[in-house]
């Protein structure tokens, strides 16, 4: 077995390690002088002087002063920023969620359903008193939320049918090891947006990784003279 990867990915300006031990240690101790981050660190003050203008330079730790009551001039401290840029595991924590949903609920595909409809109606823009959104301005507002989200849409249409390819799922890691609860998900989410709209559209089925990189959605228009 491969090794897991359990945090997400480095975001692409990565920091080296030793700059990275400069500011756990500030996230850890901070503010702290050069002397001091240095003693934690075991690097000599002059890389570790170095690490912490770097770290400035790239916002995340910032230079202050020490507050003293006695004479002399006060001290340069250094504290990590405010902006927290330590790894995340938001794919672990959606692993075991969906593993819970899946392995512990009597329905879990519709309860991802009925989880994914109330997410569509909050995510959509509901339209104003009396306006009506006809099917094709439904599509456009559903494929707009959908690329918010991080789908790549296309939609084709054809006799009051709607194919909707998904080439890029976000949840695809997720979806692969639980298509019973991420794809029905997938379609509330389709389902609930449609309803919120009061669109003459529905979201009829998902038809998961008809290829590795592509889902298709089969929606169908109400709309009079279809």
């Amino acid at each position: 077995m491969g090794k897991r990867h359990l945090v997400d990915a480095e975001p692409p300006a990565a920091l080296g390690d030793s700059r990275a031990g400069v500011l756990d240690v500030l996230r850890a101790f901070g503010p702290l002088g050069v002397r001091e981050a240095a003693e934690r660190t075991g690097l000599h003050p002059n890389t570790v002087r170095f690490h912490l203008d770097g770290l400035v330079e790239s916002g995340l730790a910032e230079r202050t002063t020490e507050e003293r009551d006695q004479p002399g001039r006060p001290r340069t401290l250094y504290r990590a920023s405010d902006s927290d840029q330590g790894v995340r595991s938001y794919r672990l924590l959606a692993q075991i969620l969906t593993s819970l949903v899946s392995g512990t609920m009597p329905e879990p595909t519709k309860a991802a359903t009925e989880a994914g409809r109330a997410w569509g109606r909050y995510l959509a823009d509901r339209p104003a008193p009396f306006e009506r959104v006809d099917a094709q301005q439904a599509l456009d507002k559903l494929a707009g939320l959908l690329t918010d989200i991080g789908f790549g849409t296309q939609i084709e249409t054809e006799a009051g049918t709607a194919l909707v390819r998904l080439v890029h799922c976000p949840f695809r890691e997720i979806a692969e090891e639980h298509q019973d609860v991420i794809c029905p998900l997938h379609l509330g989410l389709m389902q609930g947006a449609l309803a919120e709209m009061n669109a003459p559209v529905t979201a009829e089925r998902l038809d998961p990784f008809v290829n590795p990189k592509l889902c298709l959605a089969h929606l169908r228009s109400h709309e009079t003279g279809e």
